[in-house]
């Protein structure tokens, strides 16, 4: 009974899209691009992470606010080592506040 009931709802659903003009259709490329990764920089080894989520095209947020407390040189190395990065694949780095970071992949910026 309750099968046949969202049978029916999937099937008036299927006569909406259908009647619709224009259907947008997302292939798994597209969903990728464009993506947020928010995370805690909480050590140095977080920096790989980082590397790799802003090389697959990811727009990465970060709160330094616990590696600042705790340790201000290996702060200065990891967000030196990212934004390194971030230049050579052609991307952006930016500040927000004091305790926030916004990395971008190649193809986006921060406007300033």
């Amino acid at each position: 009974m309750v099968i046949k009931k969202i049978v029916e709802k999937l099937k008036g659903r299927k006569r909406e899209i259908e009647e619709e003009e224009e259907v947008e259709i997302v292939t798994p490329e597209e969903e990728k691009k464009n993506k947020v990764y928010v995370m805690k920089l909480k050590d140095f080894n977080d920096t790989y992470r980082i590397q790799s989520l802003l090389r697959e095209g990811y727009i990465v947020i970060l709160s330094i606010k616990e590696l600042k407390t705790k340790d201000i040189s290996e702060l200065k190395r990891s967000v030196d080592r990212i934004r390194k990065t971030v230049e050579a694949i052609g991307g952006d780095i930016v500040g927000v506040e004091e305790d926030i970071i916004i990395a971008t992949p190649s193809g986006i910026k921060v406007e300033r």
